[in-house]
């Protein structure tokens, strides 16, 4: 497009917005009204400093990626493939927490059960030194 072209967008642009501009006065103030001018100038602003043929640019490029990106297989796909990773690494997570331990960390407290022919506990001193030092007290007074 040239130049004449470019000026007749935004002069249709600027007028739309001043039509806005002085609805906005009359039915919701002066605040709006404000705000409408601000609006009202921007395709007028663009087309001097020579950036609305970029800005239109820029917006045709976004439309065609977003169209090419929602009917895309392959791109819902991929979607589809993140989701289910981001669905193991949080299900993961709440296993951890429950208590669930991965096959090496089961086969080492199974074959220290055997070897010391007692179930397992949990060293309280590697959690918490003051703990430790309470379990000691009690250990000492015949509390178990």
């Amino acid at each position: 497009m040239d130049d004449v072209t470019w000026g007749a967008l935004a002069t249709t642009l600027t007028l739309l917005g001043g039509l806005y501009t002085w609805f906005a006065f009359r039915r919701r103030g002066f605040v709006a009204g404000l705000r409408g001018v601000g609006i009202t100038l921007i395709p007028l602003a663009l087309l001097l400093t020579d950036t609305l043929q970029l800005v239109t640019t820029i917006g045709s490029a976004i439309g065609d990626w977003a169209i090419d990106f929602a009917f895309s297989p392959s791109n819902w796909l991929g979607i589809m493939l993140a989701g289910v990773s981001v669905v193991c690494f949080v299900v993961a997570g709440y296993a951890v927490n429950r208590g669930a331990s991965s096959a090496g960390d089961s086969k080492n407290s199974t074959e220290l059960n055997r070897s010391s022919g007692r179930a397992a506990k949990p060293v309280v001193a590697d959690v918490d030194p003051e703990l430790a030092e309470i379990e000691a007290l009690l250990r000492k007074r015949g509390i178990t």
